[in-house]
Protein backbone atom coordinates (compact mmCIF):
# COMPACT_ATOMS: atom_id res chain seq x y z
CA UNK A 1 0.00 0.00 0.00
CA UNK A 2 1.16 3.50 -0.92
CA UNK A 3 2.67 5.84 1.98
CA UNK A 4 0.25 8.47 0.39
CA UNK A 5 -2.63 6.25 0.91
CA UNK A 6 -5.81 6.90 2.79
CA UNK A 7 -6.08 3.97 4.24
CA UNK A 8 -2.43 5.04 6.37
CA UNK A 9 -2.25 5.87 9.36
CA UNK A 10 1.76 6.98 9.17
CA UNK A 11 2.95 9.45 12.02
CA UNK A 12 -0.22 8.57 13.89
CA UNK A 13 -0.98 7.45 17.48
CA UNK A 14 -3.76 5.31 18.49
CA UNK A 15 -4.52 4.28 21.49
CA UNK A 16 -6.26 0.76 21.74
CA UNK A 17 -8.12 -0.65 24.98
CA UNK A 18 -8.49 -4.13 25.77
CA UNK A 19 -5.27 -4.26 23.22
CA UNK A 20 -4.37 -8.20 24.96
CA UNK A 21 -7.55 -9.68 23.72
CA UNK A 22 -8.27 -11.73 21.10
CA UNK A 23 -10.07 -9.04 19.15
CA UNK A 24 -7.51 -6.11 20.80
CA UNK A 25 -4.28 -8.24 19.50
CA UNK A 26 -5.57 -7.73 15.74
CA UNK A 27 -6.44 -4.36 16.04
CA UNK A 28 -2.81 -3.39 17.53
CA UNK A 29 -1.39 -5.83 14.43
CA UNK A 30 -3.81 -3.64 11.62
CA UNK A 31 -2.58 -0.72 13.26
CA UNK A 32 0.70 -1.29 13.31
CA UNK A 33 0.73 -2.62 9.77
CA UNK A 34 -0.90 0.23 8.53
CA UNK A 35 2.01 2.69 9.99
CA UNK A 36 0.39 3.56 13.17
CA UNK A 37 2.16 3.79 16.62
CA UNK A 38 -0.14 2.07 18.96
CA UNK A 39 -0.40 2.89 22.99
CA UNK A 40 -2.14 -0.26 24.43
CA UNK A 41 -4.16 -0.21 27.50
CA UNK A 42 -5.38 -3.26 29.92
CA UNK A 43 -5.89 -4.54 33.55
CA UNK A 44 -2.21 -5.57 33.43
CA UNK A 45 0.92 -5.32 31.99
CA UNK A 46 0.95 -9.50 31.90
CA UNK A 47 -1.93 -9.18 29.25
CA UNK A 48 -0.03 -6.95 27.19
CA UNK A 49 2.91 -9.75 26.78
CA UNK A 50 4.07 -9.87 23.51
CA UNK A 51 3.12 -6.87 21.77
CA UNK A 52 5.36 -4.41 20.51
CA UNK A 53 3.78 -1.19 21.94
CA UNK A 54 4.96 2.33 22.41
CA UNK A 55 3.85 1.97 25.95
CA UNK A 56 1.16 0.72 28.05
CA UNK A 57 -1.41 2.28 29.88
CA UNK A 58 -3.13 0.09 32.81
CA UNK A 59 -6.39 0.76 34.52
CA UNK A 60 -9.50 -1.41 34.56
CA UNK A 61 -12.02 0.19 33.19
CA UNK A 62 -14.78 -1.26 35.58
CA UNK A 63 -13.28 1.30 37.37
CA UNK A 64 -14.32 4.79 36.55
CA UNK A 65 -12.13 7.24 38.61
CA UNK A 66 -9.16 5.33 38.43
CA UNK A 67 -9.69 5.17 34.27
CA UNK A 68 -10.52 8.68 33.83
CA UNK A 69 -6.92 9.16 36.26
CA UNK A 70 -4.78 7.04 34.34
CA UNK A 71 -5.85 8.56 30.59
CA UNK A 72 -5.41 12.36 32.21
CA UNK A 73 -1.77 11.27 32.97
CA UNK A 74 -1.17 9.82 29.79
CA UNK A 75 -2.85 12.66 28.27
CA UNK A 76 -0.64 15.04 30.55
CA UNK A 77 2.66 13.17 30.23
CA UNK A 78 2.86 12.46 26.17
CA UNK A 79 -0.25 14.59 24.57
CA UNK A 80 -3.60 13.20 23.06
CA UNK A 81 -3.48 10.78 20.57
CA UNK A 82 -4.57 10.81 17.21
CA UNK A 83 -7.06 8.14 17.32
CA UNK A 84 -8.32 6.07 20.08
CA UNK A 85 -10.56 2.41 19.39
CA UNK A 86 -12.20 1.70 22.54
CA UNK A 87 -12.84 -1.62 22.73
CA UNK A 88 -12.57 -3.43 26.21
CA UNK A 89 -15.68 -5.22 27.33
CA UNK A 90 -16.98 -7.92 28.74
CA UNK A 91 -20.08 -9.98 29.36
CA UNK A 92 -21.86 -12.76 31.64
CA UNK A 93 -25.47 -12.30 31.11
CA UNK A 94 -27.25 -14.17 28.42
CA UNK A 95 -30.88 -14.03 29.56
CA UNK A 96 -33.12 -12.09 32.14
CA UNK A 97 -33.21 -15.10 34.23
CA UNK A 98 -29.24 -14.54 34.51
CA UNK A 99 -30.08 -10.51 35.00
CA UNK A 100 -30.00 -8.93 38.72
CA UNK A 101 -29.10 -5.32 39.78
CA UNK A 102 -25.42 -5.96 40.84
CA UNK A 103 -25.15 -8.06 37.41
CA UNK A 104 -26.69 -4.61 35.42
CA UNK A 105 -24.18 -2.99 37.43
CA UNK A 106 -21.41 -4.49 36.69
CA UNK A 107 -22.45 -4.42 32.71
CA UNK A 108 -23.23 -0.61 32.49
CA UNK A 109 -19.61 -0.15 34.60
CA UNK A 110 -17.35 -1.44 31.92
CA UNK A 111 -19.25 -1.36 28.74
CA UNK A 112 -20.67 2.17 28.92
CA UNK A 113 -19.44 4.14 32.26
CA UNK A 114 -15.80 2.67 32.12
CA UNK A 115 -16.00 4.05 28.32
CA UNK A 116 -17.20 7.22 28.52
CA UNK A 117 -14.75 8.03 31.06
CA UNK A 118 -11.95 6.65 29.30
CA UNK A 119 -13.17 8.76 25.77
CA UNK A 120 -13.97 12.10 27.85
CA UNK A 121 -10.56 13.54 28.35
CA UNK A 122 -9.28 12.17 25.38
CA UNK A 123 -12.48 13.97 22.98
CA UNK A 124 -11.82 17.21 25.29
CA UNK A 125 -8.30 17.02 24.16
CA UNK A 126 -9.10 16.47 20.85
CA UNK A 127 -11.30 19.42 20.50
CA UNK A 128 -8.98 21.34 22.38
CA UNK A 129 -6.02 20.22 19.67
CA UNK A 130 -9.49 20.71 16.48
CA UNK A 131 -8.98 17.12 15.27
CA UNK A 132 -8.62 13.08 16.03
CA UNK A 133 -10.74 9.93 15.93
CA UNK A 134 -12.97 7.94 18.25
CA UNK A 135 -14.26 4.15 17.30
CA UNK A 136 -15.95 2.54 19.91
CA UNK A 137 -16.50 -1.19 19.29
CA UNK A 138 -19.93 -1.96 20.18
CA UNK A 139 -22.00 -4.82 19.05
CA UNK A 140 -25.18 -6.28 16.80
CA UNK A 141 -26.71 -6.79 20.39
CA UNK A 142 -26.83 -2.96 20.53
CA UNK A 143 -29.15 -2.78 17.23
CA UNK A 144 -31.20 -6.24 17.36
CA UNK A 145 -31.91 -8.09 20.46
CA UNK A 146 -29.60 -11.54 20.55
CA UNK A 147 -29.74 -11.98 24.17
CA UNK A 148 -27.31 -10.70 26.77
CA UNK A 149 -30.03 -8.10 28.00
CA UNK A 150 -27.65 -5.91 30.22
CA UNK A 151 -24.32 -5.95 27.60
CA UNK A 152 -26.83 -4.40 25.21
CA UNK A 153 -28.22 -1.96 26.76
CA UNK A 154 -24.56 -0.98 27.26
CA UNK A 155 -23.74 -1.37 24.04
CA UNK A 156 -26.33 0.97 22.80
CA UNK A 157 -25.57 3.47 24.63
CA UNK A 158 -22.29 3.17 23.21
CA UNK A 159 -24.09 4.08 19.98
CA UNK A 160 -25.71 7.01 21.27
CA UNK A 161 -22.71 8.47 23.09
CA UNK A 162 -20.71 8.23 19.71
CA UNK A 163 -23.76 10.17 17.45
CA UNK A 164 -23.44 12.96 20.46
CA UNK A 165 -19.95 13.09 20.00
CA UNK A 166 -20.09 13.09 16.22
CA UNK A 167 -22.94 16.07 16.35
CA UNK A 168 -21.53 18.04 19.40
CA UNK A 169 -17.65 18.09 18.40
CA UNK A 170 -17.72 17.87 14.62
CA UNK A 171 -17.40 21.19 14.63
CA UNK A 172 -13.94 20.96 16.62
CA UNK A 173 -12.68 18.34 14.31
CA UNK A 174 -13.79 14.99 16.22
CA UNK A 175 -15.53 11.82 14.13
CA UNK A 176 -17.06 8.93 16.22
CA UNK A 177 -17.87 5.91 14.24
CA UNK A 178 -18.94 2.87 15.74
CA UNK A 179 -18.06 -1.00 14.86
CA UNK A 180 -20.76 -3.36 15.76
CA UNK A 181 -19.32 -7.13 15.62
CA UNK A 182 -21.46 -9.96 15.54
CA UNK A 183 -20.10 -13.42 16.81
CA UNK A 184 -16.47 -13.08 16.65
CA UNK A 185 -14.63 -16.34 16.44
CA UNK A 186 -12.01 -15.88 19.56
CA UNK A 187 -10.22 -17.99 22.54
CA UNK A 188 -13.55 -16.67 23.91
CA UNK A 189 -15.58 -19.54 22.36
CA UNK A 190 -13.15 -22.47 23.14
CA UNK A 191 -14.65 -22.61 26.55
CA UNK A 192 -18.16 -22.87 25.03
CA UNK A 193 -17.15 -25.35 22.15
CA UNK A 194 -15.47 -27.37 24.41
CA UNK A 195 -18.72 -27.77 26.56
CA UNK A 196 -20.59 -28.52 23.40
CA UNK A 197 -19.06 -29.23 20.31
CA UNK A 198 -22.27 -28.75 18.29
CA UNK A 199 -22.69 -25.53 19.03
CA UNK A 200 -21.57 -24.06 16.16
CA UNK A 201 -24.50 -26.26 14.23
CA UNK A 202 -26.79 -23.69 16.20
CA UNK A 203 -25.12 -20.53 15.89
CA UNK A 204 -23.68 -20.67 11.96
CA UNK A 205 -27.49 -20.96 10.23
CA UNK A 206 -28.45 -17.50 11.20
CA UNK A 207 -25.70 -15.64 9.82
CA UNK A 208 -25.74 -15.40 6.14
CA UNK A 209 -21.78 -16.00 5.17
CA UNK A 210 -22.41 -19.19 7.34
CA UNK A 211 -19.59 -18.28 9.45
CA UNK A 212 -18.87 -16.27 12.44
CA UNK A 213 -16.12 -13.03 11.36
CA UNK A 214 -12.49 -13.17 12.46
CA UNK A 215 -10.51 -10.30 14.57
CA UNK A 216 -9.00 -9.10 11.82
CA UNK A 217 -12.53 -8.21 10.06
CA UNK A 218 -13.86 -6.14 12.96
CA UNK A 219 -10.02 -4.91 13.02
CA UNK A 220 -9.75 -3.76 9.67
CA UNK A 221 -12.95 -1.90 10.21
CA UNK A 222 -11.85 0.27 12.81
CA UNK A 223 -8.74 0.80 11.06
CA UNK A 224 -10.70 1.90 8.27
CA UNK A 225 -12.73 4.12 10.53
CA UNK A 226 -9.88 6.29 12.10
CA UNK A 227 -8.13 6.45 8.34
CA UNK A 228 -8.49 9.33 6.82
CA UNK A 229 -10.11 7.11 3.64
CA UNK A 230 -13.54 7.62 6.09
CA UNK A 231 -12.72 11.49 6.67
CA UNK A 232 -16.16 12.40 5.65
CA UNK A 233 -17.64 9.46 7.97
CA UNK A 234 -19.04 10.19 11.30
CA UNK A 235 -21.47 8.95 13.62
CA UNK A 236 -22.11 6.04 11.78
CA UNK A 237 -22.52 2.12 13.25
CA UNK A 238 -20.77 -0.81 10.83
CA UNK A 239 -22.20 -3.94 11.40
CA UNK A 240 -19.18 -6.29 10.99
CA UNK A 241 -21.63 -9.77 11.38
CA UNK A 242 -21.70 -11.87 8.23
CA UNK A 243 -24.64 -10.72 7.38
CA UNK A 244 -26.70 -11.22 10.60
CA UNK A 245 -28.59 -7.74 11.30
CA UNK A 246 -29.52 -7.78 7.40
CA UNK A 247 -32.06 -10.13 7.87
CA UNK A 248 -33.26 -13.56 8.97
CA UNK A 249 -31.93 -16.29 6.85
CA UNK A 250 -33.29 -18.60 9.35
CA UNK A 251 -36.80 -17.76 8.69
CA UNK A 252 -36.04 -17.58 5.06
CA UNK A 253 -35.31 -21.38 5.20
CA UNK A 254 -37.55 -22.67 8.04
CA UNK A 255 -40.46 -21.12 6.68
CA UNK A 256 -40.08 -20.26 2.76
CA UNK A 257 -37.79 -22.85 1.83
CA UNK A 258 -39.03 -25.29 4.32
CA UNK A 259 -35.71 -27.19 5.13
Amino acid sequence: MSQNSPFRLDGKTVLITGAGGGIGRSLVAAFQAAGAAVVGADRKASMLEGLSLVRQVLFDQADSAATRAAIAADIAAHGVVDAVVSNAGFTRAEHFGQVDDAVWASEMAINLNGAYALTDPIVNAMAARGRGSVVFISSVNALQHFGNPAYAAAKAGLVAYAKAIAVERGGEGVRANVVAPGSVRTPAWDHRLAADPSLLDNVLPHYPLGRMVTPVEVANAALFLCSDAASGITGTVLPVDAGLTAGNLRFVDDVLRGK
